[in-house]
């Protein structure tokens, strides 16, 4: 038997082409989860630099300064423990969602989906729909396309600076920077840095868009590791929608031996990342269920079923139920909480002063004209508290030593202090060449906010 094949039909075909996307508007249940929840997510991240607490800006990272404060709460980098500890919060909190629901922090919560999908709203406000936009970029140049351009493109920009300039805000003090900004008084490093941002979401959310999630995005490489039978995604039903083709309306699916799905292509081309997803789960898809609506959509129309695509696990396709309690979801669940406990314990217990004790760099110890023996030593404390402080400096484990010091200090907020302190003792009176002292600093206001450093005693 001889086949006649052509080499072209032997060629694997991708399931998205490699030219521009030009996604269709969509409206549907999905959609307005996903566009309000992105307008909620953009308002907070807008508005949350602006909130007072104790008279100053209540979230403020202040790289400058190494002072990070979030409302009660004053982190240095002593601290930065608890950063380390909310990024593995949100990794097992993440591979705790993806096991769940698949890429949904794509679909709906990522900042390069979402502001995307804002450029893309711009887009189709300025140049039309998506056939619209798709014969604009085919027809050649003159008014009409150079003004749909640079509106388009003036509009892009002014939203980069905008997110730029909020996003600098929880850097420098929002009140400083916006009228800085106003009296045209930005510094040049300020400047570098707002049009840096600017550039960088004019490229990604304008240009790259899709290739952010699917080809810099590491999470879309290695979330199959998370996946599993009982993973929610975005699927079709191949065995209801399948042999697909167009139809009439009132046509009967089953004479013409077609399924449901009348190949209209709505799903392909609602899709930010341009996948088909009746050709199976693809790596690209971020599960943003825009496919969905149109599906549903479509169905209304001809009277069919909705949910020829929709959220369903692998299980369920076969006709099974899903395990809720399934041993990867449980375990990424109870790390994620053990973590978040964790931190919340660190917080409790952190000791809003640090403080360390460094002894003189010149002799061990000397002897003072009435034959006692002196250590001197400098003490640097650190006030973590958003009050300004006194702080007494006490000593023990030293008999008959005396502690000459400052009888208090003043410390501003998040400011530091180096104090040097004398510990004078006979000679006679310790039998040890080296001996133990212990240095108990304390707030007058709050006697619980103290702390004890340990160091030595040198007498020969």
């Amino acid at each position: 038997m001889k086949f006649d094949i052509k080499e072209e039909d032997m060629i694997i075909k991708p399931y998205k082409s490699e030219g521009p996307i030009y996604i269709r508007e969509q409206k549907g249940f999905f959609q307005r989860i996903r566009r309000n929840l992105g307008w909620l997510l953009m308002l907070t991240f807008i508005a949350i630099p602006w909130i007072q607490y104790n008279g100053q800006q209540a979230v403020l990272l202040d790289v400058a300064t190494q002072k990070f404060t979030i409302f009660t709460l004053t982190l240095f980098p002593q601290d930065f423990i608890i950063v380390a500890m909310l990024f593995m919060v949100g990794a097992f909190a993440l591979f705790f969602v993806t096991n769940w629901l698949g890429r949904v922090w794509c679909g709906y919560t990522c900042p390069q989906t979402i502001w995307m999908l804002m450029f893309s709203w711009v887009e189709q406000r300025v140049e039309g729909t998506r056939n619209q936009r798709i014969q604009l970029d085919k027809s050649a140049w003159g008014f009409t396309k150079w003004r749909k351009k640079l509106t388009k493109h003036s509009a892009w920009l002014v939203l980069s600076l905008l997110t730029a300039t909020s996003f600098l805000t929880y850097f420098i003090p929002a009140k400083t920077l916006y009228l800085e900004m106003f009296t045209f008084e930005w510094s040049g490093i300020t400047s570098f840095w707002v049009f840096l941002f600017a550039l960088c979401t004019y490229g990604n959310a304008g240009f790259l868009r899709e290739k952010m999630c699917t080809v810099a995005c590491p999470y879309s490489r290695f979330q199959s590791v998370m996946f599993d039978k009982d993973t929610l995604v975005v699927t079709y039903d191949s065995a209801r929608g399948e042999n697909r083709g167009p139809r009439k309306r009132k046509a009967d699916p089953k004479a013409l031996n077609l399924g449901d799905c009348v190949d209209c292509n709505l799903c392909v081309e609602v899709c930010p990342a341009g996948i088909d997803i009746r050709n199976g789960l693809q790596y690209e898809c971020i599960n943003c269920g825009l496919c969905i609506d149109a599906c549903d959509d479509t169905m209304n129309k001809f009277g069919y079923e909705k949910g020829l695509i929709k959220y369903a696990s692998g299980e369920q396709m076969a006709g099974k139920k899903t395990n809720p309690f399934r041993l990867k979801l449980v375990g990424y669940g109870v790390l994620t909480v053990m973590l978040i406990v964790a931190m919340f314990a660190w917080v409790a217990q952190r000791t809003p002063i640090e403080a360390s004790v460094l002894r003189d760099r010149g002799a061990l110890y000397r002897v003072n004209y009435e034959g006692l023996v002196e250590n001197p030593y400098t003490l640097t404390i650190i006030n973590k508290t958003q009050q300004t402080l006194h702080y007494t400096i006490a000593i023990s484990g030293l008999a008959e030593a005396k502690l000459t010091s400052p009888d208090t200090t003043l410390i501003q907020p998040g400011m530091m202090r180096r104090i040097p302190v004398t510990v004078t003792a006979d000679g006679f009176d310790i039998s040890n060449k080296v001996s133990k002292v212990k240095f108990i600093i304390f707030a007058e206001e709050d006697p619980s906010i103290s702390i004890t450093k340990d160091s030595y005693f040198y007498k020969n």
